[in-house]
């Protein structure tokens, strides 16, 4: 029986036995198996150790005492942004929040994108200052 094998990137016609054919043929399959087993749990573990491991995790829920810390630092935070002007606050928070770029805020703003990384840098600023006076107090 005649079969095609790659030898060094070259595809070469060779001649075998029955036996070696089916051999081959068994391994392919086998192969072609194993890539799908491994698609399908991408991360090459068991199936078990694949759904336990997804499915068996309890949900994150912050302790008190994280979500204390967490209302602080919103509070310092919104402390901040009220000093700031409503410019500012606006160029930042779209800067920040919203992963825009400079030139996407000063077309949004109807202003130059220098004017939008003026603004940025005074909130920066302001954030820096208060941190700087809350450490040291």
């Amino acid at each position: 029986m005649e079969i095609t094998i790659k030898i060094n990137g070259r595809f070469v016609s060779v001649e075998v036995s029955a036996e070696v054919a089916d051999y081959l043929e068994q391994t392919r399959r086998n192969n072609r198996k194993l890539y799908r087993e491994r698609q399908r749990h991408w991360d090459g573990r068991e199936c078990d150790e694949y759904i336990i491991s997804t499915e068996g995790r309890l949900p994150h829920c912050a302790t008190p005492e994280e979500l204390i810390c967490q209302r602080e630092t919103l509070d310092e935070i919104l402390a901040v942004l009220a000093l700031c002007t409503l410019t500012q606050r606006e160029r930042f928070l779209l800067y920040a929040l919203h992963d825009f770029s400079y030139a996407d805020i000063a077309e949004m703003c109807g202003c130059t994108k220098v004017a939008v990384h003026y603004s940025i840098e005074a909130v920066r600023k302001k954030f820096l200052k208060f941190f700087r006076n809350l450490l040291n107090d």
